[in-house]
């Protein structure tokens, strides 16, 4: 049944010779890469806890969902069925083993963390919020990479994060002294992540002498997500330990916020083939997703502090 959906969203592509292709592509390619900036953004300018929620649901969501990608260890639909012809460029786009969608447990968290914050305020944004998550995890589908279930799964992993997340801030709000426990045992438990992932069997399925799929090119997401997820813990206590940092509604630092968003955009786009290179496909993507989120979590907002001297009314500072 799933494949037949994929087939009929193949014809229908064909049928209008691709026109919606590079929107889809468009859609999916701005949730994996650049989505985090919006976030990160409300970090520095806007609400630290807004923020701080949403990155945190972003990076829980995506670790845990590359241990179960890496468990399951199911293969992309052209894999399953030749018959399935993925559209554009989406193949090189759709890394690792197909189940739960990663574009999906990305877009969930990051989108879905802000529409919760902004409901009551700006419901709008969160109506806007809403939509792009379901347009991402259509997308997925529309161009022939993931079945409906990679999807359903992906967005339900990133709900139940939400709640749970939810649930974690308002208990830290109660006992701040017990965030660096949590912090701790997310490093920890990204440790054992790794050695797990790294250790455990793969399928080695051949055809016709050569690997179906090779399991060590479907480890470098999961190397990646994990290692952000230890960083955003280590970032996290780095900022709230030594620098201390406080967003304030000023020019000056909407200013550098976006200095740091094109920053961000410039690292994103620039850190991540050299540390492969120097370091190997597993390593260089945990040191790159690392380097991000550390810029994020705690060496721009550094740079903010020092180097902005207005001082307002500090706008969403608690945890």
């Amino acid at each position: 049944m799933d494949i037949e959906y994929l087939l009929f969203l193949q014809n229908f592509r064909n049928s209008i010779n691709d026109a919606l292709t590079p929107f889809m592509e468009m859609i999916s390619l701005f949730a994996v890469t650049y989505l985090v900036i919006v976030p990160a953004f409300i970090y520095w300018c806007v609400d630290k806890k807004s923020g701080l929620y949403t990155l945190a649901s972003y990076n829980v969501c995506v670790s845990v969902n590359a241990v179960i990608k890496l468990t399951a260890c199911v293969y992309r639909p052209w894999i399953r069925d030749s018959r399935i012809l993925p559209a554009g460029d989406a193949v090189t786009t759709a890394t690792g083993y197909s189940f739960p969608s990663g574009h999906t447990t990305t877009a969930t968290p990051i989108y879905g963390g802000m529409a919760v914050r902004a409901w009551k305020k700006l419901r709008w944004i969160s109506v806007l919020c809403m939509i792009c998550i379901a347009l991402t995890g259509f997308s997925r589908n529309y161009l022939g990479v993931h079945t409906p279930q990679d999807v359903l799964v992906g967005l339900t992993l990133g709900v139940l994060t939400l709640f749970g997340m939810s649930a974690l801030f308002r208990y830290i709000a109660k006992h701040p002294e017990k965030e660096n426990i949590f912090l701790a045992a997310g490093v920890v438990l990204g440790t054992a992540a790794l050695f797990y992932i790294t250790l455990k069997p793969y399928p080695m399925d051949y055809v016709d002498g050569n690997l179906l799929v090779d399991p060590q090119k479907m480890m470098k997401d999961g190397y990646g997500d994990v290692g952000m997820m230890m960083a955003f813990c280590i970032g996290r206590f780095i900022e709230k330990t030594w620098v201390k940092y406080e967003p304030r509604l000023t020019k000056t630092n909407l200013a550098a916020g976006l200095v740091g968003a094109v920053l961000t955009f410039f690292v994103i786009d620039t850190v991540k083939t050299p540390l492969r290179e120097l370091l190997g496909l597993h390593w260089g993507s945990l040191a790159a997703n690392a380097v991000i989120m550390l810029f994020i979590t705690a060496v721009w907002p550094a740079v903010m502090k020092a180097v902005t001297k207005d001082r307002e009314i500090p706008a969403g500072t608690e945890v």
